[in-house]
């Protein structure tokens, strides 16, 4: 690594100071904001294929200005205490911008999953859980995980199953942690929820002509050429749904081994199916295959969407990176110094503390669920169906009385008629969710002259609302 590159941890700090520099916050607070206030290290045995392997774990928890805090769990064979920090730093500035009740946290498991069964990999994760649950690590009122890179509802499902045996008489076990599958008690929508967060945070870029301009763009989101780095849960999501309901033209994909291009668009459910089937996109056809993935990063295109892990526009790509507006999918994927370079060409970022706040914003829906014991629409779903067939009702009587001169738009009954489900409402708050987070974010940019970026937005209206909790507790 460039010795003058910042690492992940220094990479949130640089920025979490770029913003603080601008605020006047009492003496003190600043510092109280920025530290990590709990890491815990566990070190743990289990029997596998006849021998004891011991797993090195972690769980960090930034910020306690609201409780319980929220972060996810991956699995990963590179996890360390620095990366999690940062991550649960990160977090808590994510869940203050979208205005989620928590504080941040975030964990992590030194492990490849790949490496074992699922049979192992659930007594991996039962153990870990009971290592973290015991200290009150997991906890529905205190510290609640999701899922996270190299995690998903099945690890969830174990987690809660594995608390709710520790926890024999808590009414309110399922909500120790998020992501579970439906019938664990999860929520409709969870699995796509960062890359559907992702497309509502480009939709509502697209909403602000002033926006779309300074980056050099107009229009709408139709026809825009993006290009995604990593077809994973959060990548995969977000190419489907700006490719299949925004128009939009995914002309590049950047995978383990190597990346895909095609100036015409690629299909996004063939190559995950080709990835799905073969390991890696490496043969797909009708697209240009490169080995070296960067050669795709630094192709030209309208938005580039990083979706895998941290730092892969740094200080030695950024300067060729040609997209003028990127959306960070990923959790830090341009580094500080990248993030300098960037402004100083005029790129514009929307940064990963608000554009992959998705997956949070449900996982929050889902605890609440969990708490109320009960699914969103279940209870006044068929009221609206009932209210809207009496203006039907109405419209019908009219059409037969008015004739052919008036008569009602084909499918409007059915589509009317419908009362929401639980996945309609989830939408409809994730949407509103990232609509009014990016409100206040521009709304911080333009009003400011010295705020000349999303990110510094972003970073100083949720370290306000955080220094804003604070005071309120009389700190």
């Amino acid at each position: 690594m460039n010795k003058a590159e910042p690492s992940f941890r220094e990479s949130v700090d640089l920025m979490f100071n770029r913003a603080v520099a601008l605020m006047d916050l009492p003496p003190g607070l600043e510092e109280k904001i920025r530290v990590c206030n709990a890491t815990y290290i566990v070190r743990f045995g289990v029997r596998l294929r006849g021998q004891v392997r011991t797993f090195t774990g972690y769980r960090s928890v930034h910020s306690e200005h609201m409780e319980p805090v929220k972060g996810g769990i991956r699995y990963a064979p590179e996890v360390n205490q620095d990366e999690v920090e940062a991550l649960a730093a990160l977090m808590t500035y994510k869940c203050a911008l979208v205005e989620t009740p928590f504080g941040g946290s975030k964990g992590g498991l030194c492990i490849d999953p790949r490496e074992f069964e699922e049979h192992e990999l659930e007594q991996i994760t039962r153990r870990f859980t009971y290592e973290l649950a015991k200290r009150d690590l997991i906890n529905p009122a205190q510290n609640v995980p999701a899922p996270d890179m190299g995690t998903g509802e099945r690890e969830m499902a174990w987690i809660a199953d594995q608390y709710a045996r520790m926890n024999t008489t808590d009414i309110n076990a399922r909500a120790c942690v998020t992501g579970k599958p439906p019938n664990a008690g999860g929520i409709a929508g969870r699995v796509e929820a960062t890359g559907r967060g992702v497309q509502f945070a480009l939709r509502e870029f697209f909403r602000h002509p002033d926006d779309v301009k300074t980056a050099g763009l107009e229009g709408s989101l139709e026809g825009k050429r993006i290009i995604v780095q990593g077809l994973g849960n959060v990548g995969y999501h977000a190419a489907k749904f700006l490719s299949e309901e925004d128009g939009a033209l995914i002309t590049g994909i950047i995978e383990r081994d190597g990346a895909l291009f095609n100036p015409k668009g690629l299909n996004v459910e063939e190559v995950r199916s080709w990835i799905n089937r073969h390991g890696g996109v490496t043969g797909f056809p009708d697209a240009t295959h490169s080995a070296e993935g960067n050669v795709v990063l630094e192709q030209e295109c309208d938005i580039l969407i990083p979706a895998a892990l941290e730092g892969v526009i740094s200080m030695e790509n950024a300067a060729r990176i040609k997209a003028p507006l990127i959306i960070e999918a990923a959790n830090g994927p341009i580094t500080a110094g990248a993030d300098q370079i960037l402004r100083e060409k005029g790129t514009i970022v929307i940064p990963d503390l608000y554009a992959n706040a998705g997956g949070v914003t449900v996982s929050y829906f889902e605890w609440v669920k969990n708490l109320s014991h009960i699914r969103f629409g279940r209870l006044q779903r068929r009221q609206e169906e009932a209210r809207h067939q009496l203006v039907v009702d109405e419209l019908e009587r009219l059409d037969r009385y008015l004739g052919d001169a008036w008569s009602m738009t084909p499918n409007f009954k059915q589509k009317y008629l419908r009362g929401a489900d639980e996945l309609e409402l989830v939408r409809s708050g994730l949407d509103d969710t990232m609509r009014t987070a990016y409100q206040s974010m521009s709304e911080m940019w333009h009003s400011r002259e010295d705020v000349t970026d999303l990110r510094t937005a972003g970073f100083i209206v949720a370290i306000d609302r955080v220094a804003s909790s604070y005071r309120a507790k009389g700190i």
